[in-house]
């Protein structure tokens, strides 16, 4: 579905991309963690052709992006974290933009509308920024594309908004679908995505399933000074220590990405060591 070979990046003399390749495929909603400017849009602007490669290759849905085919704008649809949106309705808005989109799910767009609370009759200039960005999302998700990129979602949404944001991709997910939601708010991904992907320093530190980083790795609080001493990663809390260790007794671990993503930050040789073994 999303294929990246050898991407060599720069701006100007900024190497952003040196090599980076990367796999991402049908059935799987994945997380796309990083600090700022470690490349996560700049990854995701080349996947859409909004950005072109000095070198290597990039396939999404069978179309190079950057050539901007028609077949390909309408399989992928991205949510820049800055966006414009016309001063129109958003009925006109719909009227004069889901012919672009094949697949497009009107009823669909109305429910998630609904469930984010917005009206269908609002003039979309008299929104708030968090209103016009789950006009977006909604609009995004009703398209019904291959590939959803989406980038840095939940900026500028409520606790609530969050929430419904959830609820939306996961009712509306099919194993038809990749959907690469980049994202430093890394709480706001927890019980949503299939799988991790970790950038540092324009390369992929970690890309792994939900499944097999419960499996590899465990994630706990613990009392135990030696326990917290062989830990990867630990941070004091008002009682105990919050750890991230190896999981040696093979019982599948609740992940805590945040955990996760700190300690692959602190220790990345060690972490990618385990996941390599």
């Amino acid at each position: 579905m999303v294929t990246v070979k050898n991407l060599h990046y720069s701006y100007a003399k900024n190497k952003v991309f040196n090599g980076l390749s990367l796999q991402a495929n049908p059935g799987c909603i994945y997380g796309l963690l990083g600090k700022n400017g470690t490349g996560k849009t700049t990854l995701l602007h080349n996947l859409a052709g909004l950005l072109f490669p000095a070198r290597g290759t990039i396939n999404v849905a069978g179309f190079v992006p950057g050539k901007r085919q028609p077949g390909f704008l309408q399989e992928m649809f991205m949510v820049p974290e800055e966006f414009y949106l016309p001063d129109i309705t958003i009925k006109n808005f719909v009227k004069y933009t889901s012919p672009f989109y094949k697949w497009f799910l009107e009823d669909k767009f109305l429910e998630y509308l609904d469930v984010f609370g917005i009206p269908y009759s609002s003039n979309m200039q008299s929104l708030s920024y968090g209103q016009k960005k789950k006009v977006l999302i909604s609009f995004a998700i009703a398209a019904n594309t291959a590939v959803l990129i989406m980038d840095e979602p939940t900026n500028g949404l409520d606790i609530t908004g969050k929430s419904q944001l959830r609820k939306i991709i996961a009712s509306s997910f099919d194993e038809k679908k990749c959907i690469i939601i980049s994202s430093h708010q890394v709480k706001d991904l927890e019980n949503l995505i299939d799988r991790v992907i970790i950038m540092d320093e324009g390369a992929i530190l970690l890309n792994e399933s939900i499944s097999r980083i419960g499996q590899k790795l465990t994630f706990k609080i613990s009392f135990n000074a030696d326990e917290i001493g062989w830990s990867i990663y630990n941070e004091p809390l008002l009682r105990g220590h919050a750890i991230v260790a190896v999981n040696i007794d093979d019982n599948e671990s609740k992940i805590d990405l945040e955990l996760l993503y700190k300690a692959a930050m602190a220790n990345p040789k060690l972490i990618q060591s385990i996941f390599n073994s």
